[in-house]
């Protein structure tokens, strides 16, 4: 996280253009606003506090790339991210989420990217005490030496079958016996010759769910961390479980790994990565805009309460979890909105100044939708052609087609809705869907199709004519 060598907003920008097209103004906002935080946490100790995030609101139709830019933003910094909807929201005393969930959601986010990662360093400790485990299941360790003398032959039966095992050189004891057994055990383990044996293995059983009565007042933090705290005084049970080695494997390496991290630091590390590279991205702000001011009562009173509800947390304040408290002072708050109905200045003007970053993204032109079907990593295209080469077909696509298609979802947006890049999966869809259903039955492997603009009009002609176009309305 904020890494000594991190991206400079240049690199930024040239990481996002690998999988958005266009929106140059929106990604060196958001470039600036991500080095910021780094330059911050690189400041003077008693300048840091002071410096606060620079809010972006983002203002453009549906498909243009908003989300997809703090969602990729998100990935560069390696930082906890959430997507909320402001119009998923009500004022306080009404039934419905809270504003605070939303920092809540970023709280859980924080501490399982944490746990997870404190799982992967410990994994090969786990993966060692795992292996313990399977080896004391199939051939469980004696608790006291045998006599010495006699012939030394073991016996194991597991899983309906026994093996004889006899030594080179023959153990004087039980217990040398017993080593002696295991060791081979757990050579065939790891060499993967025991993956389909069954063994009898305890796993940790859920403990019964603990409800709980708040008290009036009580916040949904307060009440989770009671319900929490209820359900860890019960005993913890465990059940056994007959499954293969494989199994086992996957079943216990979780349990291990967790036995081997200290939750308390995931807690405290968690909580400091969502208060200092955070990003909340707040969707449909335009749904929560009032355009008569809520004086005349109604709907837009609510409205204005979820806005009045979200300058606090905004603005930065201390929002309980169940993992401790969270300031969001600098969080950096990423919004957006179509505002085709109403417009940013029907936000209240204290949550418009915590915003101060305007930036309108452009709607998308033919030329634009060729280009995301070709040039970004994760195109249209590519992901076609990796879902056909599963079943060794080689699927190709000619550039004639893909201006084609280009032409035809443009001219889609215009005449009936325009929900921006997402129209490109309607028309690759109505495209593909008889070949990807033909494939492999019909069409079997090391076949190769290609993609042109005469396939284009015979596929999609139907599309074109029809002016209604109802049945491919997302």
């Amino acid at each position: 996280m904020l890494q000594e060598h991190f991206l400079t907003p240049a690199q930024i920008v040239a990481e996002l253009d690998k999988y958005i097209i266009g929106q140059h103004e929106a990604k060196r906002h958001v470039a600036i606003a991500l080095r910021n935080r780094w330059r911050r946490l690189h400041a003077p100790a008693d300048m840091q506090a002071e410096i606060v995030p620079n809010n972006i609101l983002m203002i453009g139709a549906t498909g243009v790339g908003k989300t997809e830019i703090a969602r990729r933003l998100a990935h560069l910094a390696d930082a906890p991210f959430v997507k909320v909807e402001a119009s998923k929201f009500t004022e306080v005393g009404y039934v419905g989420r809270d504003v605070e969930s939303m920092v809540r959601d970023l709280a859980e986010q924080s501490v399982s990217r944490v746990r997870q990662r404190r799982q992967e360093a410990v994994k090969a400790q786990a993966a060692q005490a795992v292996e313990d485990l399977i080896l004391d299941a199939l051939i469980p360790p004696l608790k006291a030496p045998g006599k010495d003398g006699g012939a030394a032959r073991a016996n194991v039966g597991f899983g309906g079958s026994s093996e004889n095992i006899v030594g080179d050189a023959l153990p004087t004891s039980d217990q040398e016996l017993n080593e002696r057994t295991r060791e081979r055990f757990r050579q065939k383990i790891r060499n993967g010759e025991m993956e389909d044996r069954h063994i009898e293995i305890q796993v940790a059983q859920a403990g019964p769910n603990v409800g709980v009565m708040g008290a009036p007042g009580m916040d949904e933090a307060a009440l989770s961390g009671l319900q929490e705290m209820l359900g860890n005084m019960m005993p913890k049970k465990s059940r056994k479980r007959k499954v293969t080695v494989a199994e086992a494997r996957k079943v216990l390496l979780e349990e291990e790994a967790t036995k081997l991290i200290d939750m308390e630091e995931v807690k405290e590390e968690a909580i400091r990565q969502a208060e200092n590279a955070g990003i909340i991205f707040i969707d449909e702000i335009d749904k929560v805009a009032t355009s008569g001011g809520g004086k005349n009562g109604g709907p837009d009173v609510s409205r204005q309460g979820v806005q009045r509800d979200l300058l606090p947390i905004v603005e930065g304040s201390a929002v309980s979890t169940k993992y401790g408290i969270v300031n969001t002072d600098h969080i950096l708050f990423i919004a957006a909105g179509a505002f085709h109905v109403s417009k940013p200045s029907d936000l209240i003007p204290e949550l418009q100044g915590r915003f101060p970053i305007r930036v309108e993204l452009q709607s998308l032109t033919k030329d634009d939708f060729y280009r995301i079907l070709k040039d970004p990593k994760n195109a249209l295209t590519k992901q076609y052609e990796a879902l056909l080469k599963a079943e060794e077909v080689e699927l190709t696509f000619d550039d004639a087609a893909l201006e084609r298609v280009a032409q035809i979802a443009f001219e889609v947006n215009a005449e009936v809705e325009n929900i921006g890049a997402r129209r490109l999966h309607t028309v690759m869809s109505r495209l593909l869907n008889d070949l990807l259903f033909d494939v492999p039955d019909k069409i079997g492997p090391h076949a190769h199709i290609q993609i042109t603009a005469e396939l284009v009009e015979e596929r999609l002609a139907s599309m074109v004519k029809n002016r209604d176009l109802s049945q491919y309305i997302l």
